[in-house]
Protein backbone atom coordinates (compact mmCIF):
# COMPACT_ATOMS: atom_id res chain seq x y z
CA UNK A 1 0.00 0.00 0.00
CA UNK A 2 1.97 2.98 -1.11
CA UNK A 3 1.16 6.30 -3.12
CA UNK A 4 2.01 6.56 -6.72
CA UNK A 5 2.81 9.60 -9.18
CA UNK A 6 4.34 10.03 -12.93
CA UNK A 7 4.88 12.28 -15.69
CA UNK A 8 5.23 9.90 -18.96
CA UNK A 9 6.42 12.50 -21.36
CA UNK A 10 7.59 15.57 -21.37
CA UNK A 11 5.99 17.75 -18.56
CA UNK A 12 8.78 18.02 -15.41
CA UNK A 13 9.24 16.00 -12.46
CA UNK A 14 6.55 13.74 -10.21
CA UNK A 15 7.81 15.58 -7.38
CA UNK A 16 5.34 18.16 -6.65
CA UNK A 17 2.72 15.33 -7.03
CA UNK A 18 4.11 12.63 -4.74
CA UNK A 19 4.39 15.27 -2.03
CA UNK A 20 0.92 15.47 -1.57
CA UNK A 21 0.89 11.82 -0.87
CA UNK A 22 3.08 11.48 1.96
CA UNK A 23 0.05 10.11 4.08
CA UNK A 24 0.16 7.54 1.99
CA UNK A 25 3.39 6.40 2.13
CA UNK A 26 5.28 7.82 5.29
CA UNK A 27 7.78 5.59 5.16
CA UNK A 28 10.05 7.34 2.51
CA UNK A 29 9.66 8.84 -1.27
CA UNK A 30 11.57 7.82 -4.07
CA UNK A 31 11.49 10.33 -7.06
CA UNK A 32 13.29 8.98 -10.27
CA UNK A 33 13.67 11.66 -13.13
CA UNK A 34 14.40 10.44 -16.59
CA UNK A 35 14.51 12.10 -20.33
CA UNK A 36 10.66 11.18 -21.02
CA UNK A 37 9.73 10.26 -18.09
CA UNK A 38 9.14 11.44 -14.01
CA UNK A 39 8.19 8.42 -12.14
CA UNK A 40 7.66 8.76 -7.76
CA UNK A 41 7.02 6.55 -5.00
CA UNK A 42 5.58 6.76 -1.03
CA UNK A 43 6.01 4.07 0.99
CA UNK A 44 4.19 2.37 3.33
CA UNK A 45 6.78 -1.01 3.72
CA UNK A 46 4.43 -4.03 3.94
CA UNK A 47 6.44 -7.17 2.38
CA UNK A 48 10.70 -6.73 1.65
CA UNK A 49 11.24 -3.99 4.36
CA UNK A 50 14.70 -3.15 3.24
CA UNK A 51 14.91 -3.93 -0.44
CA UNK A 52 11.29 -3.53 -1.65
CA UNK A 53 11.83 -0.02 -2.69
CA UNK A 54 10.16 1.67 -5.94
CA UNK A 55 11.13 2.16 -8.72
CA UNK A 56 11.81 -1.26 -9.07
CA UNK A 57 13.60 -2.33 -12.11
CA UNK A 58 14.33 -5.82 -13.62
CA UNK A 59 14.74 -7.93 -16.55
CA UNK A 60 14.99 -4.32 -18.37
CA UNK A 61 11.79 -3.04 -17.18
CA UNK A 62 10.57 -0.91 -14.72
CA UNK A 63 7.34 -0.42 -12.17
CA UNK A 64 5.84 1.69 -9.64
CA UNK A 65 3.14 0.10 -7.97
CA UNK A 66 0.39 0.50 -5.11
CA UNK A 67 -1.26 -2.32 -3.47
CA UNK A 68 -0.28 -5.99 -3.12
CA UNK A 69 -0.12 -8.86 -5.14
CA UNK A 70 -0.61 -11.69 -3.65
CA UNK A 71 0.45 -14.78 -5.69
CA UNK A 72 4.14 -13.45 -6.17
CA UNK A 73 5.22 -16.51 -4.69
CA UNK A 74 2.89 -18.62 -6.79
CA UNK A 75 3.95 -17.05 -9.63
CA UNK A 76 7.41 -17.06 -8.68
CA UNK A 77 7.37 -21.42 -8.77
CA UNK A 78 5.69 -21.06 -11.68
CA UNK A 79 8.05 -19.61 -13.95
CA UNK A 80 11.32 -20.73 -12.11
CA UNK A 81 12.19 -17.06 -11.36
CA UNK A 82 14.06 -17.98 -7.68
CA UNK A 83 17.24 -17.42 -8.75
CA UNK A 84 16.66 -14.56 -10.83
CA UNK A 85 15.28 -12.64 -8.19
CA UNK A 86 16.86 -9.59 -6.20
CA UNK A 87 14.65 -8.51 -3.99
CA UNK A 88 11.61 -10.27 -1.94
CA UNK A 89 9.29 -7.46 -3.24
CA UNK A 90 5.62 -8.93 -4.64
CA UNK A 91 6.35 -6.65 -7.42
CA UNK A 92 9.44 -8.08 -8.74
CA UNK A 93 8.16 -11.20 -10.45
CA UNK A 94 5.59 -9.37 -12.29
CA UNK A 95 8.45 -7.84 -14.70
CA UNK A 96 10.56 -10.93 -15.53
CA UNK A 97 6.66 -12.40 -16.34
CA UNK A 98 6.42 -9.05 -18.26
CA UNK A 99 9.71 -9.75 -20.18
CA UNK A 100 8.35 -13.36 -21.05
CA UNK A 101 5.24 -12.80 -22.36
CA UNK A 102 4.15 -9.13 -22.62
CA UNK A 103 0.45 -7.34 -21.00
CA UNK A 104 -0.69 -11.19 -20.69
CA UNK A 105 1.34 -11.20 -17.64
CA UNK A 106 -1.11 -8.97 -16.09
CA UNK A 107 -3.73 -11.26 -16.38
CA UNK A 108 -2.11 -13.64 -13.99
CA UNK A 109 -2.23 -11.22 -11.11
CA UNK A 110 -4.73 -12.12 -7.79
CA UNK A 111 -4.01 -8.41 -5.44
CA UNK A 112 -5.30 -4.87 -5.15
CA UNK A 113 -3.14 -2.89 -7.27
CA UNK A 114 -2.41 0.10 -9.56
CA UNK A 115 0.70 0.53 -10.95
CA UNK A 116 2.60 1.91 -13.86
CA UNK A 117 4.74 -0.51 -16.12
CA UNK A 118 7.25 1.08 -18.01
CA UNK A 119 8.74 -2.22 -20.47
CA UNK A 120 11.96 -3.39 -21.90
CA UNK A 121 10.00 -3.52 -25.02
CA UNK A 122 9.52 0.31 -24.67
CA UNK A 123 5.92 0.20 -23.70
CA UNK A 124 4.46 2.42 -21.21
CA UNK A 125 1.29 0.49 -19.16
CA UNK A 126 -1.37 1.63 -16.58
CA UNK A 127 -3.39 -0.87 -14.94
CA UNK A 128 -5.51 -1.35 -12.44
CA UNK A 129 -7.56 -4.40 -10.33
CA UNK A 130 -10.30 -5.63 -11.77
CA UNK A 131 -12.88 -4.91 -8.30
CA UNK A 132 -10.85 -1.50 -8.02
CA UNK A 133 -10.03 -1.89 -4.99
CA UNK A 134 -6.65 0.85 -5.46
CA UNK A 135 -7.04 4.07 -7.01
CA UNK A 136 -5.49 5.84 -10.00
CA UNK A 137 -6.29 9.16 -11.44
CA UNK A 138 -4.92 9.97 -14.99
CA UNK A 139 -4.80 13.42 -17.00
CA UNK A 140 -3.27 14.10 -20.58
CA UNK A 141 -1.41 17.61 -20.50
CA UNK A 142 0.34 18.96 -22.71
CA UNK A 143 1.95 15.52 -24.56
CA UNK A 144 2.21 14.02 -21.76
CA UNK A 145 -0.08 11.62 -19.08
CA UNK A 146 0.13 12.29 -16.18
CA UNK A 147 -1.05 10.12 -13.03
CA UNK A 148 -1.48 9.83 -9.35
CA UNK A 149 -2.95 7.66 -6.58
CA UNK A 150 -5.82 10.93 -5.50
CA UNK A 151 -6.92 14.17 -7.32
CA UNK A 152 -5.33 15.96 -4.52
CA UNK A 153 -2.35 15.61 -5.82
CA UNK A 154 -2.66 17.05 -9.34
CA UNK A 155 -4.74 20.13 -7.52
CA UNK A 156 -1.63 20.42 -5.02
CA UNK A 157 0.78 20.56 -8.10
CA UNK A 158 -1.34 23.28 -10.23
CA UNK A 159 -2.01 20.59 -13.00
CA UNK A 160 -5.92 20.87 -12.71
CA UNK A 161 -7.84 23.66 -10.88
CA UNK A 162 -10.63 22.97 -8.32
CA UNK A 163 -13.66 23.70 -10.68
CA UNK A 164 -16.44 21.02 -9.55
CA UNK A 165 -18.52 19.23 -12.13
CA UNK A 166 -22.05 20.10 -11.65
CA UNK A 167 -23.63 16.35 -12.86
CA UNK A 168 -20.69 14.64 -10.78
CA UNK A 169 -21.72 16.40 -7.55
CA UNK A 170 -25.40 15.82 -8.24
CA UNK A 171 -24.62 11.97 -8.60
CA UNK A 172 -23.43 12.16 -5.12
CA UNK A 173 -25.87 13.80 -3.37
CA UNK A 174 -28.07 10.77 -4.72
CA UNK A 175 -26.50 8.22 -4.66
CA UNK A 176 -23.93 9.24 -1.83
CA UNK A 177 -20.87 8.45 -4.48
CA UNK A 178 -20.12 9.44 -8.21
CA UNK A 179 -20.40 7.57 -10.90
CA UNK A 180 -18.17 6.15 -13.73
CA UNK A 181 -14.66 7.62 -14.81
CA UNK A 182 -15.51 10.63 -14.42
CA UNK A 183 -14.35 12.65 -11.07
CA UNK A 184 -16.36 15.23 -9.47
CA UNK A 185 -12.79 17.79 -10.68
CA UNK A 186 -13.59 18.81 -14.35
CA UNK A 187 -10.91 17.40 -16.41
CA UNK A 188 -9.82 14.75 -14.40
CA UNK A 189 -10.95 11.01 -14.46
CA UNK A 190 -9.92 7.04 -12.86
CA UNK A 191 -9.23 4.54 -14.35
CA UNK A 192 -11.60 2.14 -14.33
CA UNK A 193 -11.84 -0.82 -12.45
CA UNK A 194 -9.52 -3.95 -14.56
CA UNK A 195 -8.74 -0.92 -16.84
CA UNK A 196 -5.31 -1.46 -18.69
CA UNK A 197 -4.60 1.23 -20.80
CA UNK A 198 -0.76 1.59 -22.90
CA UNK A 199 0.61 5.23 -23.02
CA UNK A 200 1.76 6.10 -26.52
CA UNK A 201 3.22 9.52 -27.51
CA UNK A 202 1.40 11.01 -24.45
CA UNK A 203 -1.77 9.85 -24.90
CA UNK A 204 -3.99 7.01 -23.30
CA UNK A 205 -4.94 4.05 -25.81
CA UNK A 206 -7.42 1.68 -24.13
CA UNK A 207 -6.26 -1.82 -24.69
CA UNK A 208 -8.59 -4.15 -22.54
CA UNK A 209 -10.88 -4.08 -19.45
CA UNK A 210 -10.21 -7.17 -17.04
CA UNK A 211 -13.66 -8.08 -15.68
CA UNK A 212 -14.17 -8.49 -11.93
CA UNK A 213 -16.61 -11.64 -12.06
CA UNK A 214 -17.22 -13.82 -14.77
CA UNK A 215 -20.03 -12.96 -17.17
CA UNK A 216 -22.33 -16.27 -16.68
CA UNK A 217 -25.21 -17.58 -15.68
CA UNK A 218 -25.45 -20.64 -13.14
CA UNK A 219 -25.45 -23.91 -14.95
CA UNK A 220 -26.74 -27.25 -13.28
CA UNK A 221 -27.50 -28.34 -10.10
CA UNK A 222 -24.74 -29.04 -7.16
CA UNK A 223 -25.09 -30.58 -4.49
CA UNK A 224 -24.73 -28.37 -1.21
CA UNK A 225 -22.44 -30.56 0.54
CA UNK A 226 -20.06 -30.54 -2.82
CA UNK A 227 -20.26 -26.64 -2.83
CA UNK A 228 -19.66 -26.23 0.86
CA UNK A 229 -16.32 -28.05 1.04
CA UNK A 230 -15.20 -25.77 -2.10
CA UNK A 231 -16.17 -22.48 -0.30
CA UNK A 232 -13.76 -23.57 2.70
CA UNK A 233 -11.00 -24.22 0.39
CA UNK A 234 -11.47 -21.24 -1.97
CA UNK A 235 -11.66 -18.89 0.97
CA UNK A 236 -9.03 -20.26 3.30
CA UNK A 237 -6.94 -19.95 0.34
CA UNK A 238 -7.57 -16.02 -0.27
CA UNK A 239 -7.30 -15.29 3.36
CA UNK A 240 -3.89 -17.13 3.50
CA UNK A 241 -2.50 -15.24 0.95
CA UNK A 242 -3.97 -11.83 2.12
CA UNK A 243 -2.25 -12.35 5.40
CA UNK A 244 1.11 -12.37 3.18
CA UNK A 245 3.20 -9.56 5.56
CA UNK A 246 6.15 -8.72 7.02
CA UNK A 247 3.98 -5.87 9.17
CA UNK A 248 1.44 -6.87 12.12
CA UNK A 249 -1.93 -7.91 10.66
CA UNK A 250 -5.39 -8.33 11.81
CA UNK A 251 -9.06 -7.39 10.81
CA UNK A 252 -11.75 -5.21 11.79
CA UNK A 253 -15.00 -7.26 13.19
CA UNK A 254 -18.42 -5.98 13.35
CA UNK A 255 -21.46 -8.53 14.23
CA UNK A 256 -21.93 -9.57 10.85
CA UNK A 257 -21.79 -12.58 8.65
CA UNK A 258 -18.32 -11.39 6.34
CA UNK A 259 -15.85 -10.49 9.12
CA UNK A 260 -17.26 -13.24 11.06
CA UNK A 261 -16.29 -15.30 8.01
CA UNK A 262 -12.88 -13.62 7.94
CA UNK A 263 -12.03 -13.96 11.34
CA UNK A 264 -12.77 -17.44 11.51
CA UNK A 265 -10.69 -18.11 8.94
CA UNK A 266 -7.68 -16.06 10.14
CA UNK A 267 -8.33 -17.85 13.70
CA UNK A 268 -7.85 -21.02 12.10
CA UNK A 269 -4.63 -20.22 10.13
CA UNK A 270 -2.57 -18.20 12.66
CA UNK A 271 -1.01 -20.22 16.08
CA UNK A 272 -1.28 -16.56 18.01
CA UNK A 273 -4.40 -15.12 18.59
CA UNK A 274 -5.73 -12.82 16.08
CA UNK A 275 -6.07 -9.08 17.10
CA UNK A 276 -9.65 -7.65 15.84
CA UNK A 277 -10.99 -3.90 16.31
CA UNK A 278 -14.98 -3.22 16.62
CA UNK A 279 -16.52 0.47 17.00
CA UNK A 280 -19.81 0.42 18.22
CA UNK A 281 -21.98 3.78 18.56
CA UNK A 282 -22.85 5.59 21.58
CA UNK A 283 -25.84 6.98 21.32
CA UNK A 284 -29.20 6.20 23.00
CA UNK A 285 -31.11 3.70 20.54
CA UNK A 286 -27.90 3.32 18.12
CA UNK A 287 -27.65 -0.09 16.70
CA UNK A 288 -24.30 -1.69 18.55
CA UNK A 289 -23.14 -4.80 17.04
CA UNK A 290 -20.26 -4.87 20.23
CA UNK A 291 -21.72 -7.72 21.80
CA UNK A 292 -22.10 -10.03 18.78
CA UNK A 293 -18.53 -9.13 17.67
CA UNK A 294 -17.73 -10.06 21.77
CA UNK A 295 -18.87 -13.40 21.18
CA UNK A 296 -17.37 -14.00 18.23
CA UNK A 297 -14.32 -12.78 19.56
CA UNK A 298 -14.10 -15.03 22.50
CA UNK A 299 -15.38 -17.94 20.68
CA UNK A 300 -12.17 -17.54 18.14
CA UNK A 301 -9.84 -16.80 20.86
CA UNK A 302 -9.23 -13.14 18.93
CA UNK A 303 -7.44 -10.58 20.48
CA UNK A 304 -10.33 -8.20 21.10
CA UNK A 305 -10.11 -4.45 20.62
CA UNK A 306 -12.69 -2.32 21.18
CA UNK A 307 -13.92 1.80 20.23
CA UNK A 308 -16.77 3.58 20.87
CA UNK A 309 -18.42 6.56 18.63
CA UNK A 310 -20.22 9.22 20.21
CA UNK A 311 -20.95 12.58 19.08
CA UNK A 312 -17.90 13.83 20.20
CA UNK A 313 -16.39 11.56 17.70
CA UNK A 314 -19.13 12.60 14.96
CA UNK A 315 -17.91 16.01 15.34
CA UNK A 316 -14.17 15.63 15.38
CA UNK A 317 -14.25 12.74 12.92
CA UNK A 318 -16.40 14.61 10.11
CA UNK A 319 -13.91 17.64 8.60
CA UNK A 320 -10.98 15.22 9.09
CA UNK A 321 -12.89 12.14 6.59
CA UNK A 322 -13.83 15.37 4.74
CA UNK A 323 -10.42 16.15 3.85
CA UNK A 324 -9.25 12.48 3.22
CA UNK A 325 -12.40 11.71 1.00
CA UNK A 326 -10.67 14.28 -1.82
CA UNK A 327 -13.09 11.67 -4.32
CA UNK A 328 -15.58 11.88 -2.25
CA UNK A 329 -18.06 9.12 -0.79
CA UNK A 330 -21.19 10.88 1.76
CA UNK A 331 -21.71 7.16 2.65
CA UNK A 332 -21.80 7.98 6.92
CA UNK A 333 -19.88 4.59 7.66
CA UNK A 334 -16.79 6.39 6.45
CA UNK A 335 -16.87 7.96 9.88
CA UNK A 336 -16.76 5.03 11.85
CA UNK A 337 -14.36 3.63 9.17
CA UNK A 338 -12.21 6.15 10.16
CA UNK A 339 -12.45 5.68 13.54
CA UNK A 340 -11.27 1.85 13.35
CA UNK A 341 -8.15 3.23 11.89
CA UNK A 342 -7.33 5.59 14.39
CA UNK A 343 -7.88 3.04 16.94
CA UNK A 344 -5.97 0.40 15.21
CA UNK A 345 -2.72 2.90 14.04
CA UNK A 346 0.41 1.38 16.37
CA UNK A 347 -0.84 -2.03 16.86
CA UNK A 348 -1.61 -3.18 12.78
CA UNK A 349 -0.34 -2.29 9.29
CA UNK A 350 -2.46 -4.51 7.69
CA UNK A 351 -5.78 -5.15 8.05
CA UNK A 352 -8.41 -7.51 6.54
CA UNK A 353 -12.35 -6.59 6.35
CA UNK A 354 -15.19 -8.13 5.16
CA UNK A 355 -16.43 -5.75 1.71
CA UNK A 356 -17.67 -7.39 -1.49
CA UNK A 357 -19.56 -10.51 1.04
CA UNK A 358 -22.74 -9.18 0.43
CA UNK A 359 -21.87 -8.57 -3.62
CA UNK A 360 -20.79 -11.86 -4.48
CA UNK A 361 -22.93 -13.84 -2.29
CA UNK A 362 -26.51 -12.12 -2.67
CA UNK A 363 -26.03 -10.58 0.91
CA UNK A 364 -28.25 -7.61 -0.06
CA UNK A 365 -32.22 -6.87 0.77
CA UNK A 366 -32.34 -4.71 -2.67
CA UNK A 367 -31.47 -8.24 -3.99
CA UNK A 368 -34.50 -10.49 -2.73
CA UNK A 369 -37.28 -7.31 -3.27
CA UNK A 370 -35.54 -7.86 -7.09
CA UNK A 371 -37.09 -11.45 -7.20
CA UNK A 372 -40.36 -10.96 -5.94
CA UNK A 373 -42.92 -10.06 -8.38
CA UNK A 374 -44.08 -6.66 -8.25
CA UNK A 375 -47.21 -7.69 -6.38
CA UNK A 376 -45.40 -8.43 -3.85
CA UNK A 377 -43.82 -5.75 -3.50
CA UNK A 378 -40.97 -6.63 -6.10
CA UNK A 379 -39.13 -4.01 -7.45
CA UNK A 380 -35.32 -3.73 -9.27
CA UNK A 381 -32.51 -3.16 -7.48
CA UNK A 382 -31.81 0.24 -8.00
CA UNK A 383 -31.24 3.66 -6.22
CA UNK A 384 -34.04 5.84 -6.20
CA UNK A 385 -33.86 9.70 -6.82
CA UNK A 386 -36.22 12.44 -8.14
CA UNK A 387 -33.46 13.64 -10.82
CA UNK A 388 -34.48 11.39 -13.51
CA UNK A 389 -30.90 11.88 -15.62
CA UNK A 390 -29.11 10.65 -12.32
CA UNK A 391 -31.03 7.58 -12.30
CA UNK A 392 -30.66 7.14 -16.40
CA UNK A 393 -26.41 7.61 -15.79
CA UNK A 394 -26.87 5.20 -12.77
CA UNK A 395 -28.47 2.54 -15.13
CA UNK A 396 -26.27 3.06 -18.10
CA UNK A 397 -22.86 2.52 -15.51
CA UNK A 398 -25.13 -0.73 -13.91
CA UNK A 399 -25.40 -2.20 -17.18
CA UNK A 400 -25.04 -6.16 -17.02
CA UNK A 401 -23.72 -8.49 -19.88
CA UNK A 402 -26.77 -10.52 -21.65
CA UNK A 403 -27.67 -13.79 -20.31
CA UNK A 404 -27.61 -12.95 -16.38
CA UNK A 405 -30.06 -13.99 -13.88
CA UNK A 406 -31.89 -10.92 -12.26
CA UNK A 407 -30.14 -11.62 -9.08
CA UNK A 408 -26.97 -11.76 -10.96
CA UNK A 409 -27.95 -8.24 -12.88
CA UNK A 410 -28.50 -7.26 -9.35
CA UNK A 411 -24.94 -7.82 -7.99
CA UNK A 412 -23.21 -6.79 -11.04
CA UNK A 413 -24.66 -3.63 -10.65
CA UNK A 414 -23.26 -3.06 -7.32
CA UNK A 415 -19.86 -4.38 -8.43
CA UNK A 416 -19.94 -1.78 -11.56
CA UNK A 417 -21.20 1.11 -9.78
CA UNK A 418 -21.39 1.12 -5.55
CA UNK A 419 -18.20 -1.22 -4.61
CA UNK A 420 -15.42 0.62 -6.47
CA UNK A 421 -17.13 4.27 -6.09
CA UNK A 422 -18.45 4.00 -2.27
CA UNK A 423 -17.66 1.29 -0.13
CA UNK A 424 -13.61 0.20 -1.63
CA UNK A 425 -13.54 3.99 -2.14
CA UNK A 426 -13.74 4.59 1.72
CA UNK A 427 -11.61 1.63 2.86
CA UNK A 428 -8.82 3.34 0.62
CA UNK A 429 -8.95 6.87 1.94
CA UNK A 430 -10.04 6.32 5.82
CA UNK A 431 -7.20 3.26 6.32
CA UNK A 432 -4.66 4.93 3.91
CA UNK A 433 -5.05 8.80 6.13
CA UNK A 434 -3.68 6.40 9.01
CA UNK A 435 -1.16 5.04 6.91
CA UNK A 436 -2.39 1.33 7.25
CA UNK A 437 -3.53 -0.90 4.32
CA UNK A 438 -6.89 -2.35 3.88
CA UNK A 439 -7.05 -5.90 2.38
CA UNK A 440 -10.12 -7.81 1.33
CA UNK A 441 -10.00 -11.23 1.17
CA UNK A 442 -13.64 -11.70 -0.86
CA UNK A 443 -12.57 -10.20 -3.48
CA UNK A 444 -10.28 -12.59 -5.17
CA UNK A 445 -10.38 -13.64 -8.37
CA UNK A 446 -10.74 -17.15 -7.19
CA UNK A 447 -13.66 -16.08 -4.84
CA UNK A 448 -15.49 -14.39 -7.45
CA UNK A 449 -15.14 -17.31 -10.12
CA UNK A 450 -16.83 -19.70 -7.18
CA UNK A 451 -19.33 -17.44 -5.80
CA UNK A 452 -20.81 -14.96 -8.75
CA UNK A 453 -21.97 -18.66 -10.64
CA UNK A 454 -23.69 -20.45 -7.99
CA UNK A 455 -27.12 -20.75 -8.26
CA UNK A 456 -29.84 -18.38 -7.18
CA UNK A 457 -30.51 -20.91 -4.79
CA UNK A 458 -27.36 -20.97 -3.02
CA UNK A 459 -27.48 -16.84 -2.59
CA UNK A 460 -31.26 -16.33 -1.44
CA UNK A 461 -33.80 -18.36 -0.14
CA UNK A 462 -36.49 -16.71 1.23
CA UNK A 463 -35.63 -14.13 4.11
CA UNK A 464 -32.16 -14.93 3.75
CA UNK A 465 -29.08 -13.57 1.58
CA UNK A 466 -25.69 -15.43 1.53
CA UNK A 467 -27.27 -18.73 2.05
CA UNK A 468 -24.60 -20.50 1.25
CA UNK A 469 -22.14 -18.73 3.09
CA UNK A 470 -24.40 -18.68 6.38
CA UNK A 471 -24.81 -22.62 6.15
CA UNK A 472 -20.45 -22.81 5.96
CA UNK A 473 -20.76 -20.16 9.08
CA UNK A 474 -22.83 -22.16 11.40
CA UNK A 475 -20.68 -25.21 10.93
CA UNK A 476 -17.19 -23.09 11.33
CA UNK A 477 -18.53 -20.64 14.01
CA UNK A 478 -21.71 -21.51 15.54
CA UNK A 479 -21.32 -17.94 17.78
CA UNK A 480 -21.32 -15.74 15.40
CA UNK A 481 -25.22 -16.53 14.63
CA UNK A 482 -25.24 -16.50 10.91
CA UNK A 483 -28.98 -16.96 11.05
CA UNK A 484 -30.33 -14.14 13.61
CA UNK A 485 -31.78 -10.99 12.40
CA UNK A 486 -29.17 -8.83 11.15
CA UNK A 487 -29.97 -5.46 12.62
CA UNK A 488 -28.24 -3.26 10.28
CA UNK A 489 -25.54 -1.06 9.94
CA UNK A 490 -26.57 2.73 10.66
CA UNK A 491 -25.08 5.83 12.06
CA UNK A 492 -27.22 7.94 14.21
CA UNK A 493 -25.81 11.23 12.31
CA UNK A 494 -29.85 12.40 12.03
CA UNK A 495 -29.57 12.56 16.00
CA UNK A 496 -26.48 13.82 16.16
CA UNK A 497 -27.08 16.89 13.33
CA UNK A 498 -30.79 17.45 15.20
CA UNK A 499 -29.42 20.04 18.17
CA UNK A 500 -27.54 22.01 15.16
CA UNK A 501 -29.84 21.75 12.56
CA UNK A 502 -30.83 25.41 13.21
CA UNK A 503 -27.37 26.77 12.83
CA UNK A 504 -26.70 25.15 9.73
CA UNK A 505 -29.64 26.14 8.18
CA UNK A 506 -28.41 30.03 8.72
CA UNK A 507 -25.38 28.88 7.32
CA UNK A 508 -25.22 26.27 4.51
CA UNK A 509 -26.75 28.58 2.09
CA UNK A 510 -23.71 30.29 2.21
CA UNK A 511 -21.54 27.99 1.05
CA UNK A 512 -20.63 28.55 -3.00
CA UNK A 513 -20.60 24.52 -4.30
CA UNK A 514 -24.04 24.25 -2.33
CA UNK A 515 -25.24 27.57 -3.16
CA UNK A 516 -24.53 26.79 -6.90
CA UNK A 517 -26.03 23.46 -7.15
CA UNK A 518 -29.53 23.41 -4.99
CA UNK A 519 -29.68 27.65 -3.99
CA UNK A 520 -29.76 28.78 -0.41
CA UNK A 521 -33.43 28.47 0.16
CA UNK A 522 -33.57 24.80 -0.49
CA UNK A 523 -30.51 23.97 1.18
CA UNK A 524 -31.63 25.92 4.26
CA UNK A 525 -34.49 24.33 4.54
CA UNK A 526 -33.32 20.31 4.26
CA UNK A 527 -32.13 21.47 7.51
CA UNK A 528 -35.47 22.92 8.98
CA UNK A 529 -37.35 20.26 7.85
CA UNK A 530 -37.79 16.96 9.34
CA UNK A 531 -37.39 14.49 6.64
CA UNK A 532 -33.90 13.75 7.33
CA UNK A 533 -31.02 13.20 4.42
CA UNK A 534 -29.37 15.82 6.29
CA UNK A 535 -25.82 14.16 6.24
CA UNK A 536 -24.95 14.08 2.42
CA UNK A 537 -25.62 17.73 2.20
CA UNK A 538 -23.51 18.81 5.12
CA UNK A 539 -21.14 16.01 4.01
CA UNK A 540 -20.52 17.84 1.08
CA UNK A 541 -20.47 21.25 2.09
CA UNK A 542 -17.73 20.73 4.26
CA UNK A 543 -16.10 18.98 1.56
CA UNK A 544 -16.64 21.95 -0.83
CA UNK A 545 -15.01 23.65 1.27
CA UNK A 546 -12.08 22.24 1.82
CA UNK A 547 -11.06 20.61 -1.61
CA UNK A 548 -13.16 23.54 -3.72
CA UNK A 549 -12.03 26.49 -1.47
CA UNK A 550 -8.76 25.60 0.36
CA UNK A 551 -10.27 26.11 3.83
CA UNK A 552 -8.55 23.88 6.76
CA UNK A 553 -10.83 20.92 8.14
CA UNK A 554 -11.71 22.42 11.78
CA UNK A 555 -12.39 26.03 9.19
CA UNK A 556 -14.88 24.33 7.15
CA UNK A 557 -16.69 22.62 9.93
CA UNK A 558 -16.71 25.81 11.71
CA UNK A 559 -18.16 28.11 8.80
CA UNK A 560 -20.94 25.36 8.15
CA UNK A 561 -21.94 24.67 11.85
CA UNK A 562 -20.85 27.22 13.82
CA UNK A 563 -17.85 26.60 16.50
CA UNK A 564 -17.64 22.88 17.96
CA UNK A 565 -16.50 22.08 21.12
CA UNK A 566 -16.41 23.49 25.13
Amino acid sequence: MCGIAGVLGPGGSARPLIEALTHRGPDGVFVEDEAGRSLAHARLSIIDLECGWQPLHAAGATVIGNGEIYNYVELTEAFGLDSQLATGSDFEPLLHIYAKEGPAAFQRLRGMYAFCLIGADGRSWLVRDPFGIKPLYVLEREGAVIFASEPRAFLAAGLIGAELSEDRARELLAFNYVLGEETIFQGLRRLAPGEIVEVTDGKIVPREVRPAVPARAPSGRSEEAALLSRLDAVLEDSVRVHQRSDVPYGLFLSGGVDSATIATLMSRLNARPVTAFTCGFDAPGARDERAQAERVARALNLDWRETGFGEEDFWRILPQVAWAMDDPTADYATLPTYKLAEAAKGTLTVVLTGEGGDELFGGYGRYRRALRPAWMGGRPAEPRSPDAGVVERWRAAAKAPPGLTRLQQAQYADIATWLPNDLLLKLDRCLMAHGLEGRTPFLDPQVAEFAFPLPDRMKVRGRYGKWLLRRWLERACPAAEPWARKQGFTVPVEAWIEPRAGEIAARIGKVAAVRELLGADLASSAFTSQGGGRWPLLFFAVWSLIHLEGAAPTDALAAVAGPIGP
